[in-house]
């Protein structure tokens, strides 16, 4: 069985951008993003020393989303021209690499993992998702774990890796949770609002004491603090709504996930018309392999 890493593609691309300065190609074309890319790849490949690396990106909104809560991500600020010049440029840089890119249109990346974790899992490999993104600790759980990047506010963290108890041990509740805890305190980078009022803390305390959100709410006559015990049915069908969000559909066929092998002759006439010569370098360093 093989070692499979599952790469949210736009959470690190984000990432990348973030973590490097503006740096340009001479003729002023952004490149930060595709430096900070293969240094996040490579470290990966490191780190992990994964057989497969796959890279799952979103392309254009999500319809089953969007079908439920229509102001679903309307609050998220538009993507930086800067990135947006690069996301074509890492599609291809990824592609180099020898990594299968997945992504299909109205399908949320986060949907493909799911679907990918779901079924390699099934196969008996060892899966990875290399997200900080909180839906996907859902599918944590027997042989799938999920790898958190460094915090960009805070890098000497380090990546951290949960499996179920690490998922427990973060959230305060057990994978199987993770989406009635998300639905309770909502997550406001998706525009999903929760229960008003109601915190981790609290909503973790609920879960593990009634079991389930439903539980939760035929319960409320019992819930403490007593300020939700009206609010909690009021609000019932909206927390319900939000199951329906932060649920990954996991019924996508992602096809055949292999590696293929590196086009080193590409790759190196690649960064080297990126301007990044260093990482041209250590490409032959880390691929050996000559110029065929």
């Amino acid at each position: 069985m093989s070692k499979i890493l599952l790469v949210d593609g736009y959470n690190i691309t984000f990432r990348s951008y973030y973590a490097l300065p503006d740096l340009t190609r001479s003729d002023g074309l952004p490149t930060g993003a595709l430096h900070g890319w293969i240094k996040a790849m490579w470290k990966l490949e490191d780190l992990e020393q994964p057989d497969i690396i796959a890279v799952f990106f979103d392309e254009g909104g999500s319809d089953r989303h969007l079908a439920i809560l229509p102001d679903y991500k309307a609050n998220r600020d538009e993507t930086p021209e800067a990135l947006e010049q690069q996301v074509p440029l890492i599609r291809e840089l990824t592609s180099l690499l020898g990594y299968p890119v997945r992504s299909q249109r109205g399908i949320e990346a986060d949907d493909l993992i799911g679907s990918a974790a779901r079924i390699l899992g099934e196969q008996g490999h060892e899966v990875v998702i290399v997200s900080a993104d909180k839906d996907l600790a859902q599918c944590v759980g027997g042989n799938v774990t999920q790898l958190l990047p460094a915090p960009t506010a805070n890098p000497r963290i380090g990546w951290r890796k949960l499996d179920a108890e690490g998922v427990t041990e973060k959230f305060g509740v057990a994978p199987e949770l993770v989406v009635d805890y998300l639905a309770l305190i909502g997550d406001t980078s998706d525009n999903i609002p929760g229960l008003k009022g109601c915190g981790p803390k609290t909503a973790a305390k609920w879960l593990n004491e009634f079991g389930s959100l439903e539980n939760t709410i035929a319960n409320a006559a019992d819930i403490k603090p007593p300020r939700f015990r009206e609010q909690l049915p009021a609000f019932a069908d909206d927390l319900r709504r939000n199951v329906k969000l932060v649920t990954l559909d996991t019924s996508f066929d992602c096809g055949q996930i292999e590696r293929a092998p590196v086009e080193m002759r590409k790759l190196v006439d690649f960064l080297e018309l990126m301007e990044m010569k260093q990482s041209a370098d250590q490409a032959y360093e880390r691929y050996g392999l000559g110029l065929g």
